[in-house]
């Protein structure tokens, strides 16, 4: 078995990743390994320079800092925190005003529905139908007043371009009315009471 001989591309990027790990490595501890050049010797504390005494000269740090606010650092020396039930690091929320009350408006009255228009009666008249052997039923149809115009229609057939015959009875017919979407029963009335 030959280590690399098949995966050649792996054992160069390897080989590779490690010879980068062990610079840095060596960069990072060369004060360790090599020893400083530049020895920290240790140093007294030295007393800050005397500043002489006159207002107009001594600059303060309060006048260096814009930020600095004097007032709140006062305030804040002021304040006693005594022992109890109250966390001084716990956020409190403020509260909230008290919301104005608002007279709800009466209502004036509930909205009447409005009422469902009555479909138009069909204005047809039914005097009679015929029947042939071999045949369906025939019924025989008259307008209402204007013109008089007469029909003769079957069983599903449309009449005036507008009504259906659904149903034929000897007394009565439904017809439906095809605008409307409705269904009317015309009672059979004589050809002389018409």
């Amino acid at each position: 078995m030959k280590i690399g001989a098949e995966n050649k591309k792996e054992v160069t990027i390897m080989a590779i990743l490690l010879a980068v790990l062990l610079l840095v490595g060596v960069y990072n501890f060369r004060d360790v390994l090599w020893g400083s050049s530049t020895e920290a010797t240790p140093s007294t504390p030295t007393a800050p320079a005397p500043q002489p005494r006159g207002s107009a000269t001594v600059a303060t740090a309060q006048d260096t800092d814009s930020n600095l606010r004097t007032d709140i650092l006062i305030w804040s020396r002021g304040i006693q925190y005594e022992p109890g039930n109250r966390n001084p690091f716990a956020y409190a929320p403020t509260p909230l005003p008290t919301p104005i009350a608002t007279p709800r408006p009466t209502p004036v009255g509930l909205p009447t529905p409005t009422p469902i228009p009555t479909p138009p009666p069909i204005p047809l008249i039914f005097y009679g139908f015929t029947t042939r052997q071999g045949e369906p039923k025939r019924v025989f149809l008259a307008e209402k007043g204007g013109e008089g115009r007469n029909f003769v229609a079957g069983l599903n057939e449309i009449v005036d371009r507008r009504y259906k015959i659904v149903q034929i009875q000897t007394n009565q017919i439904l017809v439906q009315d095809m605008l409307n979407n409705n269904t009317q029963p015309i009672p059979f009335t004589p050809r002389d009471q018409r």
